[in-house]
Formats: C-alpha cells, structure tokens, sequence
C-alpha cells in the first residue's frame, strides 16, 4: 500500500457555483444505457432475445430514451437494431439510442442500422483527456478537436441523407472529466457549431470516476454557465462508480444545471458500474417527486435483471435488495414498531423509523421488516408476534420473552422464523401442565361473590379445589392458595381477540402476571373460546412457570 503512487487528479474548482443551494424538485430525463453500456459489460452478453426482452421490460418501467447497442461494433448489434425497427418494437413515444466512435466507415453502417426508424438519438465520442490524446491515440489537442469536428460534419452528411428530421444528435468527449476544462468547452462549442444551431444533446461523462462529486458539479455548472445555444443544448450525464459515488456526483450535477441522465438498472455497467437508475428514481421518489418510473414491482426487476445478467442484486441494494427494510437491532425494531403503530393512528406523510419508504410502494409487504435473531430486542419479539400470531403481548412481558428468543436464537447460530417465534412463545407461556394440572372447574355467582370448585393434580396427587372471591380469578386464585400453600398475587391481567388460527374455538387469549411474597415473577398465557376459560388457564400456566 503506496499511496505516494497517486495524486489529486485534475481538480477544478468553478467559484462562481450556485448548485450548492439549489434543490432538485422535478426528474431528469432518463436514458438506460442497459443494453449497451451494461450489455457489454456482462460476462456472457445477451441474446437476440434477451436483448428484446430487457428492451420490452424498460419500456413498460417508462423510459422513453433507451440506448439500444453500438451497430458498428458487430452484426448482433447491427442486427438487433434492424429488428426493433423492422417488426415495429418501438413505441411512438420512445426514442432509441446508438453509439458510434468518430470514424467514417463505422458513422456509416450506424446510419444503415437506423433506416426507416421513426426517431433515433445518434451518439457520436472521441477522447479528449491528456493520458489518452497522447498516450493512446499520440494525438495532439487540436487533432483531438478536428477529430470530433469530422465526425460531426459526417453526421450532418449521413443525417441529410437518411431523414434529417429522423435524428437527434448526442456529443461525448470521453473521459470529460479528465480533460482541461478551458479545452473541453473549446471542443463542446465547435461540435455544437458544426450542427448548426440544431438541438443537441451534450453527455458529458465521468468514464472514470477520480474525483468528488462536489468536482463534477463544479465542472457541469462551468460547461452550463458557458456552452454556446445553451437553450437548445440538453446536458446529459454519464457516471461511472469507480469511487462509488456515482449516484452522488450524478444528483449535484443536475443540482449544477443538468437536463438528462444515462445510466443502468441496479448501477451494471464496465469495472464498478454506472449510475444506478432505480436509485436515483427512488431517492426522487422519496422526496415526493415523481421520478416518471415505474418501480412498482421491484421484484419482478429483479427477477429479469438477474435472470437475463446473471448478475446478483445486492439483498443491502438500496430499495430493492431483499433485506433492505429488514431490522435485526432490538432498538431498530422497537423504533419501527411504535412508529408503524403511530401512523396507522395518525395517518399523513410516510414518517417511519428507519424506512425511508413504505415497502408497499415497490411492491413488497410488512412481513420481513422486523426478522429475528440474536441481536434483536424485546419489541421486534412483540411486533412479529403480534403482526404473525395475534398475539397483544403486554409490555411487562418482553423483556421476558425477548431473553428467551435470545437465548434460543443464539444456541441455533440463526434466526428465527416468525412461526417459530409465535410457537417458542405458546410452547414457554400455554403449554405447561407440571406441577399444576387442573382436570375440573365450576364456578358460580350468588351476591356478587364468585365460588368455584373443581380438581387439581399437585405434583400429581389429586386435590381438591374450594375458594371465593369477589370475581372469578379472585375466587380461582385463592382455591389455589388453599390447595397448593403458594401465596402469590396479580400484577398483570389483559386480553386480546385473536382469530381462528389458534383453533376453532381460540376466540380469546389472557395474559396474566403474578409475584410471590419473595418477589419471584412469573407470567402465564390462557387460550380457549370462553373468557372464563382463558383466565383460569393462564393463572395455572403462571403458577407452572415459578
């Protein structure tokens, strides 16, 4: 590890800035370059097929500008293009896009693969950075300028005789960002010249990304404040991720006066990617802007992106990966669970801890938003409970059960399921029948005071049972007392409906709480479609539980 290796490359600075005060409040046009940039980066590119597919399925998002390949580059390329035109798959209100270098014979068969289309965005570059005027191609500024001019002249000549009215031209000087400023302007204006006044498109990309996004902004705002015709001029944007800052330097570049952005689903592209779409759209969208796409089903995006790239989608992906709106943090999830349960009160803006959006606004559901495992707390515990099973558990509770799921979760190296959870928490509080197992009961009002009766095995010897009270868990609790000698009184009672999940008949579940004279604590769970019921089997569960 040298870093003496590496300097500040080509740092700019353009003092007279407004972006840093502007804010964003409309989208972009967008332009997917998935077809060319991400096709070519892929290890296995698409098929005829493919390529059709993921073309159909960015149209149904709702770009309406798809770069579609590079026709010179192969007959796939040249052939695909072809296809799209001559069966009719592009929409009325979709412009396709292609790209070509600046050379004579590959401007010409780009011409030949667009014959006949309705509308096409023609996409010329050449380099213009130093390392690669002179290391790469030996050629001097003003070759590198003339070289963008032939090809300009040559796509007004190709352009008159395909159908004028047919194109839109776009200009790259690649590696933008790492050309002199003062000089890119130079070749930008001549370029813009050369098509006479004709709208344009500018796309001005950070090929490699070595710098801050605050640089890129400073050096889009300098081209804007500075390129000739800027009202016919669309500044369009091309971030890679070599930093991975792609998606920041491409916003506070549209803060610094940039009309279009191109780049990809999920952020594929060559070496760390480009400027990933779906969530630059989103962070539009999260701020209550319209981003004009459509990302209602992210996972049926994620289906075809996978299946036709054979690329994973990150499950930390921001919006769509799988764990995305997932909490494992106790404090996560209890933040979560009281903020989910205050907005369902008090309805209005989305405003929930810790979910920048409503996962139903991508298509997904509140199930996986709180998962279980060892470093989770007591309130996930109660929100899957009661989101999964019904179950209201009372806030005493836990702290309880919470270090029981804890302890489970950690002994199994895993988390736990919901059904396993809602199980865990009927296995601990329901099912327990030693030393106490109550095999009758009977109770009766006269004069508003409770009496029951009925029969309790006591660490298995049958015993009688005989109290009164002032209601019925009164009259219960101290049958108990009398039958077992254990003096104990409530500090919990509370009940909840559930549905017939539980069982036919499991209409009602109690919870119950009790401490004895030496401050032992213990809580018990009732389950039956009678109230009564309900009562006197979690006092018996909790009288177990000591």
């Amino acid at each position: 590890m040298n870093h003496k290796k590496y300097k500040i490359d080509n740092h700019f600075a353009y003092p007279a800035r407004k972006w840093p005060t502007r804010k964003i409040i409309s989208a972009p046009e967008w332009c997917s370059v998935d077809l060319r940039d991400g096709n070519q980066s892929l290890e296995t590119p698409m098929t005829l097929e493919q390529k059709i597919e993921f073309f159909n399925f960015l149209v149904d998002i709702g770009f309406k500008e798809i770069e579609v390949g590079f026709p010179s580059a192969s007959d796939t390329e040249f052939m695909f293009t072809r296809t799209l035109i001559e069966q009719n798959l592009i929409p009325a209100d979709v412009t396709i896009q292609v790209l070509t270098q600046s050379r004579e014979p590959l401007i010409r068969r780009t011409f030949e693969a667009l014959e006949g289309v309705n509308q096409a965005v023609v996409h010329l570059y050449n380099s213009t950075c130093p390392l690669h005027r002179e290391v790469v191609f030996g050629k001097s500024k003003a070759e590198a300028k003339e070289l963008a001019l032939t090809g300009a002249r040559l796509f007004n000549s190709f352009a008159d005789q395909y159908g004028r009215e047919r194109f839109i031209f776009e200009y790259s000087p690649e590696n933008f960002s790492q050309t002199e400023m003062p000089y890119v302007l130079e070749v930008l204006n001549a370029v813009v010249d050369a098509w006479e006044g004709r709208p344009t498109i500018l796309n001005l990309p950070f090929t490699v990304e070595k710098l801050t996004p605050n640089v890129h902004a400073d050096m889009v705002e300098y081209i804007c404040a500075n390129i000739n015709n800027r009202e016919k001029i669309t500044i369009s944007l091309h971030a890679h991720n070599d930093r991975g800052t792609a998606v920041a330097a491409t916003e506070l570049c549209l803060l610094a006066g940039a009309d279009r952005v191109e780049g990809t689903l999920f952020g594929n592209g060559e070496r760390t990617g480009n400027a990933d779409l779906l969530t630059l759209a989103m962070n539009l969208y999260s701020q209550g802007i319209d981003p004009k796409l459509d990302f209602s089903n992210v996972d049926r995006a994620i289906e075809i992106y996978e299946r036709i790239t054979e690329l994973p989608v990150h499950p930390r992906h921001p919006y769509a990966g799988s764990l995305v709106f997932t909490a494992f943090s106790g404090s996560h999830q209890d933040a979560i669970r009281k903020g989910l349960a205050y907005m369902k009160e008090n309805p209005g803006f989305w405003n929930a801890p810790y979910l920048p959006i409503d996962p139903i606004d991508v298509g997904r559901n509140y199930d996986p938003i709180i998962r279980i495992n060892s470093q989770s707390g007591r309130g996930g515990v109660a929100y899957i409970l009661e989101n999964h099973g019904g179950i209201q558990m009372p806030k005493i509770m836990h702290q309880d059960f919470g270090a029981i799921v804890t302890k489970v979760s950690d002994g199994l190296s895993r988390e736990l399921t919901p059904d396993e959870i809602c199980q865990l928490f009927l296995d601990t509080y329901i099912k327990t029948d030693t030393p106490a197992e109550l095999t009758g009961w009977k109770g009766v009002k006269e004069n508003e005071i409770s009496h029951i009766t009925g029969n309790l095995s006591w660490h298995g010897t049958p015993t009688p049972l005989d109290g009164h009270g002032e209601g019925l868990v009164e009259a219960f609790c101290n049958a108990i007392e009398k039958a077992t000698g254990l003096k104990f009184q409530i500090i919990l009672y509370s009940q909840n409906a559930l549905d017939a999940s539980h069982g036919s008949k499991a209409k009602a579940i109690t919870y119950i709480g009790i401490t004895t004279c030496d401050n032992k604590l213990s809580f018990g769970v009732g389950v039956s479609s009678s109230v009564s019921t309900s009562s006197i089997k979690a006092i018996i569960s909790a009288v177990n539980r000591l």
